[in-house]
């Protein structure tokens, strides 16, 4: 590794003459040799694609939910770093997406659409060489997540979802928070009483968050933090918005919610120590279907294993056509790794993958949930699908190959592109003596 520059010194350069040993090599130029290009077709396991349902109809409300996030570090030491997070919310009805042009959308009708239904939140994680005085970076962080949720530019919203969900307040019954571990003292002993935000550890009596019981301090350090919590906190951010939008219906109004599509960006799946969300949620998925109210959910993953393996699997498939990937394939053929271990997805993903091919313009990797997790599932597990492929060609867009208007629109409220948006976060933290 070459020798960073300082502010007296250049960095040291990497030699441009370092390459020609490597290709004087015996060895590199044997087994150069021997490579021989992959043939792209060998899939070895049977793909059974069938046609896309057209008995379903097509959902009056669409929902679109997004987010983005922006790190921004200092030029000189000892290197500050901060990252600021945005994510939307963007509700949109059939009668104003069939005035939108598809091909060629008029900004005045976008500006109309955004002004009236769109809703956003934005807060900032001081990840390195900054912080708030009297607190540690950890310390901090925690503080900032939890007033982040309860944030009062959305009510408050979203910290009423997550209790909403962590203690399955759908159904009536007063269900207990599992152990979580403590912040203070590690141990997993912590909880709260029945729909609490704050409490205190019955083991060591330092404060507690309903937000604590997500995990966000077991990534962290005193002093530091990765860029992983911005990341998961956006996520985490995300699934809270699109609940927040079912919560409200299913309170106020389940048979509008019946009616709704909630599109998001992104697999629908939560990872790692943040998973203790995923069972919650698939219940309450199945607990709406069961009373008759089935959730239309849609997450689109853009980029990614599943996304590449589409665009090699769907050159020649028909169009109007679906393929739901069992748990062997999607290790085999996706993965490439052995067909042991748990299933995949069981403990992290509250949708399937679903790969769907409109036409030639249109082919997408979608994930639709379920319920209860199921390892090889076909399209009748697929809740509300019908209704959701109906719901498909009314919201495509034709500016991006594979686009969703809603993901799309949400994607314009939420991003924070890298120019000119970091610059202006830049300015903005340097202004502020950051």
């Amino acid at each position: 590794m070459p020798y960073r520059g300082g502010e007296r010194l250049p960095s040291e350069r990497a030699s441009r003459l370092g390459h020609l040993e490597v290709l004087k090599s015996e060895l590199v130029n044997k087994l150069v040799k021997n490579f021989e290009e992959s043939s792209v077709n060998k899939i070895t396991t049977k793909l059974t694609w069938e046609p896309i349902p057209k008995d379903g109809k097509p959902l009056p409300l669409v929902f679109g939910i997004d987010g983005s996030m922006q790190p921004i570090e200092s030029e000189t030491p000892p290197y500050k770093r901060l990252v600021f997070v945005k994510t939307a919310l963007l509700r949109i009805d059939q009668f104003a997406l069939s005035k939108i042009d598809k091909d060629s959308p008029h900004p005045f009708a976008l500006r109309d659409i955004l002004a009236d239904s769109a809703l956003y939140h934005a807060t900032v994680f001081p990840l390195r060489h900054v912080s708030i005085p009297g607190q540690s970076t950890y310390h901090a962080i925690r503080g900032i997540i939890f007033e982040s949720l309860k944030d009062k530019s959305l009510d408050g919203e979203p910290i009423e979802t997550l209790k909403w969900i962590a203690y399955e307040k759908w159904d009536g019954k007063q269900k207990q928070l599992p152990l979580f571990e403590c912040p203070h003292c590690e141990k997993t002993v912590a909880t709260l009483p029945y729909d609490a935000e704050t409490g205190k550890c019955p083991e060591c009596n330092g404060d507690l968050f309903l937000t604590d019981m997500l995990g966000f301090h077991q990534e962290m350090a005193p002093d530091s933090a990765p860029d992983t919590i911005a990341t998961t906190y956006m996520s985490i951010h995300e699934v809270l918005l699109l609940f927040t939008g079912v919560r409200y219906y299913w309170e106020k109004n389940k048979d509008v919610l019946s009616k709704c599509l909630f599109v998001k960006d992104g697999p629908l799946a939560i990872r790692a120590q943040y998973s203790k969300l995923v069972a919650p949620i698939r219940r309450f998925l199945s607990f709406a279907k069961d009373q008759g109210y089935p959730i239309h959910i849609v997450g689109q993953e853009k980029s990614g294993k599943f996304y590449d393996h589409l665009e090699l699997i769907g050159r020649n498939v028909p169009e109007g056509h679906i393929f739901i990937p069992g748990d062997q394939y999607i290790k085999e053929e996706i993965q490439h790794r052995p067909n042991t271990g748990a299933p995949y997805g069981k403990d992290t993903n509250y949708g399937v993958k679903v790969f769907v091919k409109i036409n030639n313009y249109h082919q997408m990797v979608l994930n639709i949930p379920i319920g209860e997790f199921v390892e090889n599932p076909t399209l009748s597990n697929l809740i509300g699908a019908k209704n959701i492929f109906a719901t498909l060609p009314t919201i495509l867009s034709n500016r991006f190959e594979g686009a969703l208007l809603p993901v799309e629109l949400a994607n314009g409220i939420a991003s924070l592109s890298t120019y000119p948006s970091a610059q202006i976060l830049k300015i903005f933290m340097e202004a502020k003596d950051v």
